[in-house]
């Protein structure tokens, strides 16, 4: 699949805003610790403007909560990086400044890193003298291709499980890890339509060949037969539901393919009674260079 066709950051904004508590939970305890998770508010997204690099920039996730015992809001920041970028903690700095210039309320960034390559990234933006520290930002961060895949097996995560398919493993692992992926999925009980979107982000990330598939079929197989039919069942369910939309598709090109042919007719009809090719055109909406083509 080719990476520029892949929206990281809405992958990532749609399952953290599904599963936001799950992911503070998940990657720092001690911050679910101190959150009151019965107030969240998710706010609108923000465009900054960097005018000296002349960009812009959305900002991935905001969210609006309390602390436990306290009256007043705070805001969590989480930025999603999908490649290296060598200024990145300048740029946590930037939103931060921008964002506490807006709201006014303390701010904990966030940083998610997904890209494959093993880096220590970070955590800190720093301004200083010999005489003088003047800035010391920091910020919480996730580095997802660091992370050993199997001791996240054993949460009960939703957000566990989609990040497996991010986490560092090699190519002869890849059929173990959807393994523990569906099995987790099972285990989790969600509804369809969040069990769609933890198998939609999983299956962005990692996907088997035909030959990796039956491989994952055999070793289901030999799994617990209670769970194996479970685990079977969601794959059926899920390699059914892929079919019911490829055919689909199919049916929308050959609807496509039969209207244009049925445009083709017009037109060669058209210019045999000769109508010009610029009513053709505006009639039919076919390209004037399609039009001239047909004329004999």
């Amino acid at each position: 699949m080719s990476e520029t066709r892949i929206d990281h950051d809405r992958l990532f904004k749609e399952l953290l805003s599904t599963f936001f508590e799950e992911f503070v939970l998940l990657f720092f305890p001690h911050v679910h610790e101190q959150i009151d998770f019965h107030y969240l508010s998710f706010l609108s997204e923000e465009v900054l403007t960097d005018v000296t690099a002349g960009e812009k920039h959305r900002v991935d996730l905001l969210v609006e909560t309390k602390l436990r015992g306290e009256d007043g809001l705070i805001v969590v920041h989480i930025e999603h990086q999908s490649y290296i970028q060598s200024s990145f903690s300048e740029r946590m700095f930037i939103y931060f400044s921008r964002l506490f210039q807006k709201h006014r309320r303390r701010i904990l960034p966030i940083a998610i890193f997904s890209y494959d390559a093993i880096r220590d990234e970070p955590s800190s933006f720093t301004v200083s003298f010999p005489f003088l520290t003047v800035l010391d930002f920091r910020f919480l961060t996730v580095e997802l291709s660091k992370l050993p895949w199997r001791t996240y097996i054993r949460h009960d995560n939703p957000v566990a499980a989609a990040m497996l398919s991010k986490m560092g493993y090699n190519e002869e692992e890849k059929v173990e890890v959807k393994k523990e992926f569906l099995r987790m999925l099972t285990r989790l009980e969600l509804d369809e339509a969040r069990q769609r979107l933890l198998f939609g982000f999983f299956e962005t990330y990692l996907r088997l060949s035909e030959e990796e598939e039956v491989r994952l079929r055999d070793e289901v197989k030999t799994m617990e037969e209670k769970e194996a039919a479970k685990v079977m069942e969601l794959i059926v369910s899920y390699e059914q539901k892929g079919m019911e939309k490829g055919i689909e598709k199919g049916m929308e090109k050959g609807m496509e393919k039969g209207m244009e042919k049925a445009k083709l007719d017009v037109a060669k009809r058209m210019l045999a009674k000769g109508f010009d090719a610029d009513t053709i055109h505006e009639l039919t909406g076919l390209p004037l260079e399609t039009i001239e083509q047909l004329k004999p």
